[in-house]
């Protein structure tokens, strides 16, 4: 059984699905701001975790720490360097045979999983090699 919404976490979830990006709470906080729907950043953070666990949002964590959030859409997989912090999507999924084995197997639903590779992009090689 679902869990009754609050309206924050309406506004939240119309606010993601709006964007054609993933963003941080602190972007959601801001952009709330400018679009005068007034909410506290403890709220944000309080409604992302809820529609993370209800499995409609999804959160990517990068290399610094910082967490992305967007809709449920698709799994998405990335190189990411950490020089420059370019994120790189990976078209094919290589873990979602997995995936299917770990649903049956263990009886556990799954909403999404991630799938991020650390390392230097090109540009990123050549920049440093030539520091060196």
């Amino acid at each position: 059984m679902k869990s009754q919404r609050t309206r924050s976490q309406e506004r939240i979830l119309n606010l993601l699905k709006s964007l054609e990006q993933a963003v941080s709470a602190q972007d959601l906080y801001l952009e709330l701001r400018n679009r005068a729907e007034s909410m506290g950043l403890a709220t944000v953070y309080r409604s992302l975790e809820a529609l993370k666990l209800e499995g409609v949002v999804q959160v990517r964590t990068l290399a610094n720490g910082e967490s992305l959030y967007s809709t449920l859409k698709a799994d998405r997989h990335h190189l990411t360097c950490l020089q420059c912090g370019a994120s790189v999507p990976i078209d094919r999924c290589p873990v979602h045979d997995l995936e299917v084995q770990l649903q049956q197997g263990y009886q556990f639903k799954i909403y999404y999983h991630t799938l991020e590779f650390f390392g230097l992009c090109n540009p990123c090689q050549i920049a440093q090699s030539q520091e060196a």
